[in-house]
């Protein structure tokens, strides 16, 4: 069925990106006016906008599985895409387009069930031999239960909500007498964000690099992967930034491994765009995690080495058609970076730094990719994630993608919120990162600061020093600040304290 306008279910940047491929094959698009941001971009950018701001409901639209539908149906839409968060993951959403004979761009409900909930995954790689680590057979009801099973695994162990991902519902234990507060701490978090308490326990693997692979597959049981990104720059499970393919991966193992995730995602019928997630130790085994049942953020990354539209897919799919790839199609060219660029305040430990973006100046090249849904005067709101750009960099090899990285965060300019730049700058310039050889540990453990003055800031900072005291204009009395202070400012921090004045 050829869809004719797509609702996509969702806000900010993948709002826009849904829609560039929706008009790149001819499908109309509606987006959603809310009151949160009633002068977002991507309202600016869509081809029909249905406006809720004045909406009395207590939950937030893009949450409201019946107002979607209401909305779907007011606006003529023939399908919903959801995009990533929200409802992207909840198999009530798509089983309830289905019942309205809407079109859900995504994975069957019954896959979005079985992988959603952790320990119904577990049981189903356990049943098809799926590399796993250690752990409960499902899951943990009582504080007791939990330590008897962290006794027979061995600590450490961690804890898992059997409901969702992000890092939310997770603890790490080392020692018996920290499981009761673990436990209840993971749980009540668990509950809190998916309204599912419960919790499974698994061996703690130390160390390990994050590794997902890119799955696509069709209504007709054909299924490829895509190759692999390497996710191991995060903090507290949250991810940073992320590169395709991994240096820590040879032909064989990535052979391997991908004929892993097309077994797992293939026992349970998987069709659409999915991510099948992997721990992989310092001795080059490889353990199951989850499989996150729609796009990902980072999947820009997997599309510049592949030369594959992964919404265009998605869509196609949706739309009933058969994969006109197979996996001996699939050739990885080149390496890419992407840096997610978000409104946070990386020395208050990368808290939220919502505000109004005065400005913004993003690089551009023939090997520079920007995805964003916001602009100069745009707002980032506390009501939703806190993601400005995600800047994406190509180059023919690692060493060349790096180098390519370095120069354009050198080239954004972003003034009017504290963001993510510093710490990326620094990151591209640390050692251990440059060579590969980092694991999910890596910030929490080796990193002494989040941000870098490099010899680029150093003369920029002199530059703007040099500058308040020749020009004319600036009465140096109301600014504040001297020359030796100027240069010991890294350039967003001296700006910070010009535009106070």
């Amino acid at each position: 069925m050829k869809i004719k306008n797509i609702l996509i279910a969702n806000r900010g940047e993948i709002a826009v990106r849904i829609m560039k491929t929706a008009g790149k094959m001819g499908i109309s698009n509606t987006v959603i006016k809310t009151a949160a941001e009633p002068s977002a971009m991507y309202l600016s950018l869509a081809d029909n906008v249905f406006d809720d701001t004045e909406s009395v409901s207590e939950i937030p639209v893009f949450l409201d599985i019946d107002r979607l539908i209401h909305i779907a149906n007011e606006t003529g839409a023939d399908a919903i895409h959801p995009g990533y968060g929200f409802l992207a993951e909840n198999p009530y959403f798509a089983q309830k387009c289905l019942d309205n004979k809407i079109i859900f761009i995504g994975p069957s409900p019954d896959s979005i069930y079985k992988m959603g909930n952790k320990t119904i995954a577990r049981k189903i790689a356990l049943a098809n031999n799926i590399p796993m680590a250690s752990g409960s057979k499902g899951q943990i009801p009582t504080e007791k239960d939990a330590i008897i099973v962290a006794r027979s695994i061995g600590y450490p162990v961690i804890i898992k909500a059997s409901s969702g991902g992000g890092g939310r519902g997770m603890r790490i234990v080392r020692k018996e007498e920290d499981m009761p507060k673990m436990f209840r701490l993971a749980s009540n978090e668990a509950d809190k964000a998916f309204s599912d308490p419960s919790v499974f326990i698994e061996k703690y693997i130390e160390n390990p690099k994050h590794i997902e692979f890119q799955i696509l597959g069709d209504k007709f049981g054909n299924i490829i992967h895509l190759g692999e990104r390497e996710c191991s720059v995060q903090r507290k499970h949250q991810k940073l930034l992320e590169e395709a393919p991994s240096s820590a991966l040879d032909s064989k193992l990535r052979d391997e491994m991908g004929k892993i995730a097309i077994k797992i995602s293939s026992a349970v019928g998987y069709y659409s765009a999915g991510t099948v997630e992997f721990l992989l130790d310092s001795k080059g085994s490889f353990y199951f995690m989850e499989m996150n049942t729609r796009i990902q953020v980072e999947h820009p990354v997997t599309e510049l080495i592949t030369g594959t539209d992964l919404i265009e897919q998605q869509i196609s799919i949706a739309e009933g058609k058969k994969l006109k790839l197979v996996q001996e199609d699939i050739k990885l060219a080149g390496w890419a970076i992407e840096c997610r660029i978000n409104a946070e305040d990386v020395q208050a430990g990368f808290s939220p730094a919502p505000g109004k973006i005065e400005q913004i100046i993003m690089p551009e090249g023939d090997n520079i990719r920007v995805d964003s849904g916001v602009k100069t005067g745009s707002v980032i709101a506390a009501n939703f994630d806190s993601m400005i750009a995600k800047l994406i960099v190509k180059g023919k090899d690692r060493k060349e993608a790096l180098k390519n990285c370095k120069h354009a965060l050198d080239k954004v300019w972003i003034k009017g919120t504290k963001t993510t730049l510093p710490f990326f700058r620094m990151l591209i310039r640390n050692e251990r990162f440059l060579n590969g050889t980092i694991t999910t540990s890596f910030i929490e453990n080796e990193l002494d600061n989040y941000h870098v003055n490099s010899e680029y800031e150093e003369l920029l900072a002199a530059w703007m020093a040099t500058w308040l005291f020749v020009d004319e204009n600036l009465d140096e009395s109301n600014l504040k600040i001297d020359a030796e202070e100027a240069k010991n400012l890294s350039p967003w921090l001296l700006n910070k304290r010009i535009s106070r004045h």
